[in-house]
């Protein structure tokens, strides 16, 4: 059944990427892992308008480049196929001939075109594919007896959930469906970070326009969310509309476009969030948001240097209403504002007015940072943009995880 939202827009209960028409998506277990599912793919039935966005890191792994020179292609795909416990980032010549092979590989077996194939990987960094293993996943591939949830876990590492969500809305009298799935859990920060999301939907869409408004509500969702201040070599966003509902194409000049795009970017900020509340070792998920601004870019820049902030993140974990370590990192936002005019509010507890301190009960502020969602309220006062950023604390569970990650 579906829940209604504020406006057009209904969550789908139990929505995954399957849930838009014409959609498969499975997950298998081909020895990457001990004994979890390792291996997993989308497919849909026919080849569908593609967009994606990546990783910045200057050490773009092989299936990294891989996708994107076949999205460029054509803007086209039909299969995505992932792999966890293997990043194959620094890797070299063979790194990025295996990423081909993989690619080559599953357009053979599923019988679709190789340039329509997104490969994906993410994992350990720096160790060579099992190329054996990779081979037999790819050859158990098997649509007719796929899952949307064994996809959902064959993508993660060290998350401790899934992440998905579907949506639905009426365009051109038409139920559009978006679904989506994603995994991140460690080295997330902006702009994008050890982090997969995959998108689908049966809306028809124009390639160029599904690319500029994927590159848009990145910027709104998937950019905005940090854990830890590392970025990592393999994520990517990755979106495909296979057109198997009759509306008219979607593009800038559809009455409907912007609704599209509002739907888009609901998904992406949801998954982006599920990313954020599941850090490695958190126990509660910051939302910032920043308002008062004289431009977005402004009040992004904030919000991420106060997500970002280590002292912050610790503050919250240890349920510290210090909110000296959030004036800190406005200022160090390298921002223009005026430090008279800001306002801060835990929840809505206000305790910075106009740049000055007020007098509130502190075991009242102890208790609201006790919420497994806290939310830091910034008014700069100089303008009328806002922006919302989403992180999570800094636990001791943290650094047992990274400590341990290869061992």
């Amino acid at each position: 059944m579906p829940v209604m939202t504020d406006n057009k827009i209904h969550i789908l209960k139990k929505g995954h990427v399957t849930s838009p028409k014409g959609f498969t998506a499975g997950g298998i277990h081909c020895g990457l892992r001990k004994t979890k599912l390792d291996f997993g793919w989308i497919h849909s039935e026919t080849p569908a308008a593609a967009a994606g966005v990546y990783t910045l890191n200057t050490f773009q792994a092989a299936p990294v480049k891989v996708t994107k020179e076949s999205i460029e292609k054509d803007n086209l795909l039909q299969t995505i196929v992932v792999n966890s416990a293997n990043a194959n980032s620094c890797t070299g010549e063979q790194g990025y001939l295996d990423a081909l092979t993989m690619q080559k590989m599953t357009a053979d077996k599923i019988g679709v075109d190789q340039s329509h194939v997104a490969v994906v990987s993410t994992g350990v960094i720096g160790v060579p594919l099992p190329m054996e293993k990779i081979l037999y996943g790819i050859n158990s591939i098997d649509n007719q007896k796929a899952s949307a949830v064994d996809f959902e876990h064959a993508i993660l590492t060290t998350d401790t959930a899934t992440k998905h969500i579907a949506v639905q809305l009426e365009i051109d009298n038409q139920t559009i469906t978006i679904g989506g799935a994603a995994k991140g859990s460690g080295m997330i920060h902006p702009n994008m970070a050890t982090m997969l999301s995959f998108i689908t939907t049966d809306a028809k869409v124009e390639a160029k326009s599904l690319q500029l408004a994927l590159r848009d509500v990145t910027d709104k969702s998937f950019n905005m969310i940090t854990v830890d201040g590392d970025c990592s070599t393999n994520d990517m966003v990755l979106v495909m509309a296979n057109g198997q509902q009759n509306n008219a194409l979607l593009n800038e000049s559809h009455s409907d476009w912007h609704l599209f795009k509002e739907a888009l970017q609901f998904v992406s900020q949801e998954l982006a969030k599920m990313i954020a509340r599941d850090g490695e070792g958190a126990t509660k998920l910051i939302e910032v948001h920043v308002k008062g601004a004289p431009t977005e870019i402004v009040a992004a820049q904030v919000a991420k240097a106060v997500i970002s902030s280590n002292l912050v993140k610790t503050a919250i974990y240890g349920a510290d209403p210090n909110w000296g370590r959030i004036i800190c990192a406005i200022g160090y936002s390298k921002q223009p504002l005026d430090p008279e005019s800001v306002c801060i509010s835990l929840g809505d507890i206000e305790v910075v007015k106009n740049g000055q301190p007020l007098d509130f009960d502190e075991a009242e502020g102890k208790r609201y940072l006790e919420n497994h969602t806290v939310k830091l309220l910034i008014d700069l006062q100089n303008g009328s943009d806002e922006a919302t950023a989403w992180g999570c604390d800094l636990t001791y569970d943290y650094i047992k995880i990274n400590a341990s990650y290869r061992t």
